[in-house]
Formats: structure tokens, C-alpha cells, sequence
């Protein structure tokens, strides 16, 4: 079985702003299109997986700290500590940056099998903070879950509409806005008009086109995709491959210099800041 989703891009936006393509552009091309490349070459067949998880192709995670990893790339995650698309503590050592499309198969395999364990041996004990980023590709209804989902968010919510999203079968239900409504309220957002509202407005689009523009800009083909303190890993791989990849770049952020990420805001600095959403339910 593949754990990767090669589907081509759907519709990229007419240009991406010169600032994000100034901000991302050095590494990728220090990096050769770097997930446009993970998704081709970072895969290969491995007969013990197999056997252990039913998956045809893992990605390959050196033990080496360093190797496979590129600043520039690190440099993506937000650490904003108010971002309801989020999950974990700001200053965690560890960010996971997730590439994701809420009618991507492979995304929701990743979310339902994988991503609960990451949480409980992770999130929880601060190593891991996880960044959700929209990356709609397969068309108006990818587009209108992404937006429903940073609604959602917007009452504290995304993480919970995420699970109802990405729920055995749910998918093949389509999202269109009846839909969308349903999983709102499965969700537990109190204020269904101003869902529709948020949903329909101009701060979704804008939200979602800034992560739409981010992927493009890394040349990522396929959803899922992260980014794990600048490690690339394309596909719904198994668990341990995100384990060796979050292992291997804890120890690197520990033997680092330095207590803090210079992006954490003081109080998370100082050890103040707390647990987001997600891993507190």
C-alpha cells in the first residue's frame, strides 16, 4: 500500500508575493525544490516495514542529527503561541510543520493512525509542538473544508473539527456547506453563524492562500508533507519514522546553544507558556 499522495497540484495561485518568495527561495534552492523532491526520492521499498506495517515505501531518517536537515526550512515554523491551527507549547524543542488537505486519503490515515501517538508521547511532554498549514489541492471542496476548518479555529475548534474531518468515511460524504455546518456542530462550535460567516470571508481566503503560497514555494507535489525542525518527510509514513526524525532532532536541539528558539516569545523563554489546545483534551 502507498503512504504518500502524488497528486498534482490543482490550481497555484497566479504568483506568489515577492516577500515569501524571498523568505523561502534561498533554501529551496540550496535544496533543489526540496519536497518537490522528497516526494520522489526520500521513498523506498523496505521488506521489514512491510511486514511490521503493511506499507510498501518508508522514508529513510539517518540517525545523524544533522543530515537531511535545512535551516532555512526551520526557520517556517510560526512559534505563535496564540495560533488556534496549533498544538503544543511555543517553545517546544521540536516543531512539525503539517502540509495538509482535508479530502487527501493519506492525510486523514496520518491524523487517525499516527498523529494520536505523536500527541500522547510527545505534545504532552513538551518535546513536540505540531503546525497545521492549509494545503488545499483537489479542488473547490479541498478549498471550502480548508477555510471551514481556520473558521473553526477561530472558536477554538479546529482541532476538533479536524478529527471530525478526517473520520473513517467522512471524506466520502463530501464537504460541501450542509456538510461543513454538520461537522461544525460535531465539533462543538457554539456559533454557527458566525462560522458561515468567517468561512465565506476574506480572512479564510487570505489564511489559507498564505499557506497554500508557503507549500508551493517549498515545490511540495503531494499531501501529506512536513517539515520537522527543517527535516522534510513526504507521505503518511509509519510511526516510527516520524519517531526517529522527532528523536534525532531533539538531540540536536538539546546539544544546540542556546535555552530557547530566539522566536518564542519571553514568557515561553522563561519555561511560562503552557500546552495548546489539543493536547490538554
Amino acid at each position: 500500500m502507498a503512504t504518500e499522495s502524488r497528486t498534482p497540484m490543482s490550481a497555484q495561485p497566479s504568483r506568489m508575493s515577492s516577500r515569501r518568495a524571498v523568505a523561502i527561495g534561498a533554501g529551496v534552492v540550496a535544496a533543489a525544490a526540496l519536497l518537490g523532491v522528497v516526494s520522489y526520492t526520500a521513498t523506498k521499498p523496505d521488506t521489514s516495514a512491510r511486514v511490521a506495517t503493511g506499507d510498501s515505501t518508508v522514508a529513510e531518517v539517518s540517525a545523524d542529527p544533522q543530515a537531511g536537515v535545512y535551516p532555512e526550512l526551520a526557520k517556517l515554523a510560526r512559534r505563535d503561541g496564540a495560533d488556534p491551527l496549533a498544538v503544543g507549547r511555543a517553545d517546544a524543542p521540536v516543531v512539525m510543520v503539517e502540509y495538509a488537505d482535508f479530502k487527501c486519503a493519506f492525510c486523514g490515515k496520518f491524523a487517525r493512525d499516527t498523529e494520536p501517538g505523536l500527541i500522547e508521547k510527545y505534545v504532552k511532554n513538551g518535546t513536540l509542538r505540531i503546525e497545521w498549514r492549509n494545503y488545499p489541492i483537489f479542488g473547490e471542496e479541498s478549498e471550502a473544508a480548508a477555510r471551514a476548518a481556520w473558521a473553526a479555529g477561530q472558536q477554538g475548534r479546529f482541532w476538533e473539527f479536524h478529527s471530525a474531518a478526517y473520520a473513517q468515511g467522512s471524506k466520502e460524504k463530501g464537504f460541501g456547506a450542509g456538510r461543513l455546518d454538520a461537522l461544525a456542530r460535531e465539533a462543538g462550535v457554539k456559533d454557527l453563524d458566525r462560522f458561515r460567516r468567517d468561512r465565506a470571508g476574506d480572512a479564510a481566503a487570505a489564511a489559507v492562500q498564505k499557506d497554500q503560497e508557503e507549500a508551493y514555494g517549498l515545490g511540495a507535489t503531494s499531501t501529506p508533507s512536513f517539515l520537522i525542525n527543517g527535516r522534510p518527510i513526504a507521505g503518511a509514513q509509519p510511526e516510527q519514522t516520524f519517531t526517529q526524525a522527532i528523536e534525532s532532532a531533539k538531540a540536536a536541539a538539546e546539544s544546540a546553544p542556546g535555552a530557547a528558539p530566539e522566536s518564542a516569545p519571553k514568557a515561553e523563554k522563561d519555561g511560562k507558556a503552557g500546552t495548546d489546545g489539543k493536547a490538554d483534551q
